[in-house]
C-alpha cells in the first residue's frame, strides 16, 4: 500500500541512498583519507537508516485491516477497533499510537509496503533474522551481510572514517558483517574512545599515541594485521570526528525521551555535521508479543512513531530530508488469530514502513 511510491520506486530510492552501486570504481584509500579529513566525503551523499523491529512485529495491529470482518473475528481480545484506528482508506487504518507516521503518510513522505517476507518462511527468530540480514535464504550459515557486501563494492580497503555505524548495541548485526570493511558499534558517543581512566587530557594523549603508532606500521595488503590496523584507525579517527560534532549541532525539534529517539537524534546530528557514514542501523526491541500484547505493543508503536516523526522534522529543518531514506523491518509477522494469552505467535510475512525523499 503506497501513497506516492510503488515498490519499484522504493527500491530505486534504496539505490539512490547508496546501497547498490555496481558500476562504481572502488575509490583509492588516500583519496578517501583526504576527503574524510576535510569533511568532503560526507557532503551531499545519500544516507540509509534501517530500524530493526526485533522480535517479530504484529503487522495486523500496525496496519489494521479495518474493513475485514475476519480480522475482528480472529482477534476479539486484542484487535484494534475500526473507530480507534487512524483511517487511511476504507480498508486500512494505522495503530492509534502511530499519529506521527500518519502525518508523514498524509504528507506523501511515508510508504507502507505490505506482504514483505521470503519463500518457505522459518518461524525461528535466529534463522529468520539471518535470512533478512544476509539476503541469502539458501545459505544455512551466512558468512556476511547484504550491507557488508554493499560496503565491499564501494571500498577496496577499510576507509579512514566509518562509512556505516550501528547504534545502541555492542554486537555487530549480521547485516554489516564483512571480511574487508569494519563497521563500528556504539551505545553512546561518549563510549567511543580510548580511555585509561585518567581523564580527558590523558585520553587525548593516548589516542594521539595510538594514531602515530598505527600510521608508522607498514601495511601488508590483504593480511589480517592490515585489516586490524585499518579497523583501529577507522575507530580512532571516527571517534575524534564524532566528539567534535556536538558543539555545532542545534535543533528546535523536541525529540521524545526514548532510546530510539535518542539514536535517531544522534544520526541526524551526524548527517548535519557531514559525517561520512552512509548507512546506519538501529534496533527497537520487544516485539515478541506472545502474551498480553496490547499495552507493550502500543508503547512500541508510540516510540517508533514519535522518534521517526521527530527525526524527519529535524532533517527538514536542516534541509537534509532529501538525502535520507529510512526503512523498518522485522524478522517475521504474527499469526492472524490471537492466542489464549491475549498475544500472538510467530507468523510469516509482515509489513514495513519506508520514509523516502
Amino acid at each position: 500500500m503506497l501513497p506516492s511510491s510503488t515498490r519499484r520506486e522504493f527500491l530505486r530510492q534504496l539505490g539512490a541512498a547508496g546501497i547498490v552501486s555496481l558500476g562504481a570504481m572502488p575509490p583509492r584509500f588516500l583519496t578517501r583519507a583526504a576527503e574524510a579529513a576535510s569533511g568532503a566525503a560526507g557532503r551531499d551523499q545519500r544516507v540509509l537508516v534501517l530500524i530493526q523491529m526485533a522480535g517479530g512485529n504484529d503487522g495486523l495491529n500496525t496496519l489494521v485491516p479495518t474493513g475485514d470482518p475476519a480480522y475482528e473475528k480472529a482477534r476479539p481480545g486484542i484487535g484494534i477497533k475500526k473507530g480507534q484506528a487512524l483511517r487511511l482508506n476504507d480498508q486500512f487504518g494505522l495503530h492509534p499510537n502511530l499519529t506521527g507516521l500518519r502525518e508523514l503518510y498524509d504528507e506523501g513522505k511515508l510508504a507502507i509496503v505490505q506482504g514483505v517476507g521470503y519463500p518457505n518462511p522459518d518461524r525461528s527468530h535466529f534463522r529468520s533474522m539471518d535470512i533478512w540480514q544476509s539476503a541469502e535464504p539458501d545459505r544455512a550459515e551466512p558468512r556476511d551481510g547484504w550491507l557488508g557486501r554493499a560496503l565491499e563494492w564501494q571500498f577496496d580497503r577499510q576507509p579512514l572514517l566509518a562509512e556505516a555505524l550501528t547504534l545502541g548495541t555492542d554486537k555487530l548485526p549480521l547485516a554489516f558483517v564483512s571480511s574487508r570493511v569494519n563497521v563500528p558499534t556504539l551505545r553512546r558517543v561518549e563510549d567511543f574512545q580510548l580511555s585509561d581512566g585518567n581523564g580527558s587530557a590523558a585520553n587525548r594523549t593516548l589516542t594521539r599515541t595510538a594514531q602515530k603508532r598505527l600510521a608508522g606500521e607498514a601495511a601488508s595488503s590483504g593480511s589480517e594485521l592490515d585489516f586490524l590496523r585499518r579497523a583501529t584507525t577507522t575507530a580512532l579517527t571516527s571517534a575524534e570526528r564524532l566528539k567534535s560534532m556536538s558543539s555545532s549541532y542545534k535543533t528546535t525539534v523536541d525529540y521524545p525521551g526514548t532510546a530510539l529517539a535518542n539514536r535517531l537524534k544522534l544520526i541526524a546530528q551526524m548527517v548535519t555535521a557531514d559525517f561520512p557514514a552512509r548507512m546506519y542501523f538501529v534496533s527497537l526491541d520487544g516485539f515478541d508479543t506472545h502474551s498480553q500484547q496490547q499495552p507493550g505493543h502500543a508503547a512500541l508503536m508510540a516510540e517508533l512513531s514519535g522518534a521517526i516523526r521527530a527525526f524527519e522534522q529535524d532533517l527538514t529543518e536542516h534541509k537534509l530530508s532529501d538525502r535520507v531514506a529510512l526503512a523498518t523491518f522485522s524478522e517475521f509477522g504474527r499469526r492472524v488469530a490471537e492466542n489464549g494469552s491475549l498475544g500472538t505467535d510467530h507468523g510469516a510475512a509482515s509489513m514495513l514502513f519506508a520514509l523516502t525523499p
